[in-house]
């Protein structure tokens, strides 16, 4: 956007007789913008109220919509672009997935509840699998297992290693 000053410049400058194009290498404006700004002149430039969008190919529809999804909140909008062209409907998906996104319910799944169990109660174990190489056996692999126990109440973890996977390491 020009300001006035520099509007009333270029102005001036074609007054005097010189050139778009010279106008526009001395200002460090596009051609074309000078050409619009001589053809205005001091005129302020005439802003309308904005024209609506296009014609909305769903509006019709918007109502079918709003039933079925109340009805079946699990409904694709894919399903839904279906039964419209059925009824007649000419747009497209994304159209329509648009507006189901914005009407359907939101899907906040509650909190969910932590399972708790009273002190001493439970404990859960599990063994995780290590191929290991130790440096005082330089190419000989050894299978390690880690033995975890985490309590139910306070879930403390307790981790051990074991070389065995067998029930006397499990109760030791």
């Amino acid at each position: 956007m020009v300001q006035l000053g520099e509007l009333i410049m270029i102005l001036d400058l074609h007054r005097q007789g010189l050139s778009v194009t010279a106008i526009a290498r001395r200002t460090g404006r596009d051609p074309k913008t000078i050409r619009k700004y001589i053809e205005r002149g001091l005129d302020l430039p005439a802003y309308g109220p904005r024209q609506a969008g296009r014609p909305n190919k769903i509006a019709p529809y918007l109502d079918y919509v709003r039933e079925r999804v109340a009805a079946f909140p699990d409904l694709s909008a894919v399903r839904l672009t279906r039964e419209l062209r059925e009824r007649g409907y000419i747009g497209g998906y994304t159209a329509v997935k648009r507006f189901v996104a914005a009407i359907r319910p939101s899907d906040a799944k509650p909190y969910e509840v932590r399972f708790e169990t009273p002190a001493g109660q439970q404990a859960q174990v599990d063994f995780a699998r290590f191929v290991v190489t130790f440096e005082d056996a330089p190419g000989t692999t050894c299978i390690v297992w880690l033995f975890s126990l985490v309590l139910g109440h306070s879930r403390h973890i307790e981790a051990r290693f074991a070389l065995h996977q067998d029930l006397q390491t499990l109760l030791r």
